[in-house]
């Protein structure tokens, strides 16, 4: 790659994983958790998704000095251990890991517009992807400008909301008890909320996807994913203790089980604190992080396309040219998350999705054990990670069978379209 394409430095790359990992699932997430699990327990389960990011994060690390090239899981697992498994999380990176949730993350972010003028929450969603697409498909410094732009406004909404939680609001640790009160510890329960708390962490491992575009990307993609990794955890363990802190679990109940489509947990919580002006900014921080999540995946998913484009699975059409993005993956991934806009709803899908995507980094953590003879590095991270991952898939294929569905259907399509691929013949 050329010099001129190579335009990232460390700080956007952390820029852009923050924006990425940044969504509406931190507002919402412990008000479900809140009927079964206790106040302890919520933030617990908020640490173990941080141990799990950062486990995997480091592990990304290690595998951006040995590889340190474009293609996140498709890349790794494809080196490290063979091109089908590659296609496979390239294909499913692709679809669940970026066209579903910029479909999701747009209609939210139409929804929560709507709150605030009124709007048709469809048109804001497609305005959105279409208006992001055309920046990010035209030129490389308008797209890195747009991104930090929205990064740095996400971050001082976010964190204005924190401060404020923590100036006005209670800063003792709560007593109040699940509505659903277990007799022992609700393990089931708990491994759910870590489901949902692992698909709101995801978009740690978003630097390994355009590796290329980094200076030094064995310097740059490690220090944007520990640094970008650990800037979401600490918020998101800060937004957290204000919720449980301040919102009792009859208020958080009552919320889970109510009208929720155009209101968050922040929302709520700037209202009782400061009245309705207060969840009205509320909205448009949502709003705001929709958009710089949107804008991230933007970026991201494409360069996926282009890495396969590159090894002869998609036309040569997808890749970039020199200097310039890969437009033509840009735009057809965003025609596909503009049809999922009018035909899907995913909000019940989260726990499959937040499956195959934790399969997907577990494939590449396991290549990377494979390739402890080329690189010395801990294996503290990637033990960790793979502990983790593999109780919750364990787990979760138990509780819900469904995930076991997901994964052996996008394994058993990805197989076919590898094998009818011309590079593969």
């Amino acid at each position: 790659m050329s010099e001129a394409a190579r335009h990232l430095g460390w700080r956007s790359g952390a820029g852009l994983i923050v924006a990425n990992m940044i969504g509406v699932g931190v507002l919402t997430s412990t008000g479900y958790m809140a009927s079964d699990l206790g106040p302890a327990t919520i933030l617990i389960v908020w640490l173990l998704g941080g141990v799990l990011a950062i486990s995997g994060a480091r592990s990304y690390a290690a595998l951006a000095q040995i590889i340190p090239r474009s293609g996140g899981e498709y890349r790794y697992v494809s080196d490290l251990l063979h091109p089908a498994l590659g296609y496979l999380a390239g294909w499913t990176s692709v679809v669940v890991g970026f066209s579903a949730p910029i479909a999701v993350s747009a209609l939210v972010a139409g929804a929560f517009a709507a709150t605030l003028s009124p709007v048709n929450p469809r048109v804001v969603a497609v305005a959105l992807i279409g208006g992001l697409s055309l920046v990010h498909a035209a030129r490389l410094d308008w797209s890195r400008r747009l991104q930090n732009g929205l990064v740095w406004i996400e971050l001082l909404l976010l964190v204005g909301f924190v401060s404020g939680g923590l100036a006005f609001g209670q800063n003792h640790f709560p007593s109040w008890q699940p509505v659903n009160r277990a007799a022992g510890f609700p393990l089931s329960a708990f491994v759910r909320a870590l489901f949902f708390v692992a698909y709101a962490y995801s978009g740690w491992n978003t630097a390994s996807y355009l590796a290329d575009e980094f200076r030094d990307p064995k310097r740059d993609v490690a220090r944007a994913l520990t640094v970008g990794t650990l800037i979401v955890t600490a918020l998101y363990l800060l937004v957290n203790w204000v919720f449980v802190a301040n919102l009792s679990a009859e208020r958080l109940s009552a919320w889970a089980h109510g009208d929720t489509e155009r209101i968050t947990l922040g929302h709520l919580l700037m209202a009782d604190l400061a009245g309705p002006r207060a969840a009205q900014a509320m909205s448009a921080l949502v709003v705001l992080a929709m958009a710089a999540l949107i804008s991230s995946m933007v970026i991201a998913g494409p360069r996926v396309c282009s890495t396969m484009a590159r090894d002869g699975f998609l036309p040569r059409a997808f890749t970039e040219r020199a200097g310039r993005p890969p437009a033509l993956a840009v735009l057809s991934q965003s025609a596909l998350a503009i049809v999922l806009v009018f035909s899907h709803s995913f909000s019940a899908l989260i726990q499959n999705i937040g499956a195959v995507l934790t399969l997907n980094s577990a494939l590449a953590v396991i290549g990377l054990l494979r390739a402890r003879k080329r690189a010395s590095f801990s294996l503290v991270a990637p033990i960790t990670f793979l502990l983790l991952a593999g109780a919750m898939l364990l787990y979760g294929f138990f509780d819900a069978p469904s995930s076991l569905i997901w994964i052996g259907g996008a394994f058993a399509l990805s197989l076919v379209g590898y094998r009818m691929s011309p590079s593969r013949r």
